[in-house]
């Protein structure tokens, strides 16, 4: 192991106990004045399901217990892009914490990417219950899907590491990312089947790392059975090309953030 390597670690496990401060914050902030709280990571993925299922299970009649179809591809995305938003203006939003005092900036990246796994892992019930109400079957295969959810979360952190330093710089990252996730969410099959895309569109999803982490999912919760290994290697070697890119950029342009917040 480098002495880089060894010097990255001993500084996670110096401020460990910040990042577990941080990621409680995160949580906090993000259910601050809300009457219900932390109730919303069980409302809002239910009543998005209760919306999609009456508008789009008619039209997709086909899809098999349209319910949990959705939830578990909408749980994964909401993964990706809430922890990657956050992520993305973590790094501003703290400006004034590491401009006076030394901590390591990947670690508001870290505790937004990781307050937002606490909101997965809460709406995860959500989806437990409607699997039973609709009478999915609960297999072992349930336990193997920590592994996509594990891999989401390192391409996630990747991402955000990258559009967090850009954001530094250029502000119109954030407005653009908004419009990236927007498309990025219609085109993914949350709440479409896959077989209504066109063969000569297929590379969107050919090409695209949560298509295969969505498919995971459904694959251990909706349809009993363990994913195949092709569908995982794609996504893990996309997580962390993007992670050592989000660190390669992290260190290299960090030292100029404070010239630009």
């Amino acid at each position: 192991m480098s002495e880089i390597q060894i010097k990255g670690l001993n500084d996670f496990n110096k401020y460990k106990s910040l990042l577990s401060e941080l990621v409680r914050k995160d949580v906090k902030i993000k259910y601050r004045n809300s009457v219900l709280g932390v109730l919303w990571s069980f409302l809002d993925p239910l009543l998005r399901m209760v919306v999609m299922t009456i508008i789009f299970s008619t039209l997709f009649h086909r899809v098999q217990n349209y319910p949990v179809y959705y939830l578990s591809g909408q749980l994964i995305y909401s993964l990706f892009v809430g922890g990657s938003s956050q992520a993305m203006r973590s790094m501003v939003s703290s400006a004034t914490i590491w401009k006076s005092i030394y901590v390591p900036k990947y670690l508001y990246v870290l505790s937004a990417v990781l307050s937002n796994f606490v909101t997965f892992s809460l709406s995860l019930i959500v989806l437990f219950g409607i699997m039973f109400v609709t009478n999915v079957h609960f297999t072992v295969y349930i336990i193997f899907a920590s592994l996509p959810v594990l891999i989401t979360l390192v391409l996630t952190t990747g991402v955000g590491l990258i559009i967090g330093t850009l954001n530094i710089f250029f502000r119109d990252v954030e407005h653009l990312y908004n419009v990236f996730t927007l498309l990025l969410m219609y085109s993914l099959p949350i709440f479409y089947p896959e077989d209504i895309i066109p063969a000569s569109f297929k590379f969107i999803h050919t090409y695209n790392p949560l298509f295969y982490l969505l498919k995971c999912m459904r694959d251990c919760f909706l349809y009993g059975k363990l994913y195949s290994l092709p569908d995982l290697i794609f996504p893990a070697i996309a997580a962390v090309v993007f992670l050592i890119i989000g660190i390669f950029m992290l260190k290299r342009y960090q030292d100029r953030f404070i010239l630009y917040v």
